[in-house]
């Protein structure tokens, strides 16, 4: 592979340039992305110009950049978590309606639970979520909670090594409290935390398994916190077998987080705030949200 002056490869800055999309900016001006990648503004003119050509970005004439339709077409192609979603959205979309509230269904990404699908009603509370690719610790939310309990002892324990940063006063940040509750979560099959991000709101999740009984994913709602938020949860397990019935049928192949999201060891890479490891946007839904707006 082609390499620059300073030893660094043709990939890593193609990679840093897309990276500089973040989900709060979808759209960045050259002189924007020059400066988040460290490239120097020709370099970054030069190489925009080339992913424009190809349709990789699209770029106005304010110079103004994002990422392009055919970016997300060629990462849907291979798109991981797309044969869950197409076996998940059915039941997602009539527990929605029938709730009238927000289903999301997330898979682990190293140390952090993605949202691959958000679905919501009109009438729905809010929530902290800005729809697909967004992501939490997995110790602070109810669709991580679920997604740690059932990942690995060496998962679990990069996450019980810390830091475990507090979202709300609710977040359980004390390793041995947490250790109690992953094991109450695959005892009940379920996690429900009353006002653990917001007071107001309370969220459940269940895990979604594959063929292999393996748990790929979650699938989650989020309700008002109020004594009617418990009879949520045998709905969202009706729902959520049937969604691992339906991957069983379909012999979708689980989602891998891959092993660069944690450390050869196993140590968490949280270190206070986001790693660039924890920060790659370059998912199927990331894509498609910088691309479709």
């Amino acid at each position: 592979m082609a390499r620059y002056s300073n030893g660094e490869s043709v990939f890593s800055r193609l990679a840093r340039l897309l990276e500089a999309f973040e989900d709060d900016s979808p759209v960045i001006t050259v002189s924007e992305l020059s400066k988040r990648t460290g490239l120097s503004l020709p370099t970054v003119s030069r190489m925009v110009s080339e992913l424009v050509e190809r349709g990789w970005l699209h770029r106005d004439a304010d110079r103004r950049v994002w990422i392009g339709l055919r970016m997300w077409e060629l990462v849907s192609r291979a798109a991981p978590t797309r044969e869950l979603a197409r076996a998940a959205v059915p039941q997602m979309t009539e527990l929605s309606a029938r709730i009238g509230q927000n289903v999301n269904l997330s898979v682990r990404q190293g140390v952090e639970v993605m949202f691959v699908e958000t679905l919501s009603a009109p009438n729905a509370v809010p929530t902290v979520l800005r729809g697909p690719g967004s992501r939490l610790p997995l110790h602070a939310s109810a669709a991580g909670l679920v997604l740690l309990a059932y990942a690995s002892p060496m998962v679990q324990e990069s996450v019980l090594a810390g830091p475990l940063p507090a979202l709300s006063a609710r977040t359980v940040i004390e390793p041995n409290a947490l250790r109690a509750l992953l094991s109450e979560i695959r005892r009940t099959g379920a996690a429900f935390c009353p006002g653990l991000i917001d007071p107001g709101n309370a969220a459940i999740a269940v895990p979604l398994r594959s063929a292999g009984r393996e748990v790929v994913a979650s699938l989650s709602a989020i309700v008002p916190n109020t004594d009617a938020a418990r009879a949520v949860v045998p709905l969202l397990r009706t729902a959520g077998a049937q969604i691992s019935r339906e991957l069983h049928v379909r012999n979708t192949p689980p989602w891998q987080p891959g092993s660069e999201d944690l450390g050869e060891s196993g140590e968490s890479r949280h270190n206070g705030g986001s790693t660039p490891a924890l920060r790659h946007e370059t998912s199927l839904v990331g894509f498609r949200r910088a691309a479709l707006g």
